[in-house]
């Protein structure tokens, strides 16, 4: 559900401040732990540490992002893979053929 038009976006006043003090080709990478911050048109081009509960991660902010969450590109859950047991066989039969091809480059290259 979208926040009314009212009120208009939610964008934390702190963090404005912060990104309009910064001089233009600042690498600097600034923490933000307000993940409902709308993104805006000043963001453009700025690098922000978006925490998700365990590390911030640094998402470089692009045109597109303008009207979307810092939340949505710092995911909070990992993703493993799917699969079990005949997935691991799978990746263990390439690995096995890989290997096997790469001693009988080795082999090819001490003979001459």
């Amino acid at each position: 559900m979208s926040r009314s038009l009212k009120k208009g976006p939610y964008v934390n006043e702190k963090l404005l401040k912060k990104i309009k003090n910064l001089k233009p080709g600042d690498k600097t990478i600034i923490k933000v732990w307000d993940r409902a911050c709308t993104i805006t048109p000043e963001m453009v081009g700025k690098t922000i540490g978006v925490h998700n509960g365990r590390i911030h991660v640094p998402v470089l902010i692009m045109e597109n992002m303008v009207g979307h969450r810092l939340g949505e590109f710092s995911l909070t859950r990992k993703f493993v893979s799917h699969g079990g047991k005949i997935a691991k066989e799978e990746a263990k039969a390439e690995a096995d053929k890989a290997s096997a091809e790469r001693e009988k480059a080795q082999e090819a290259a001490e003979k001459k």
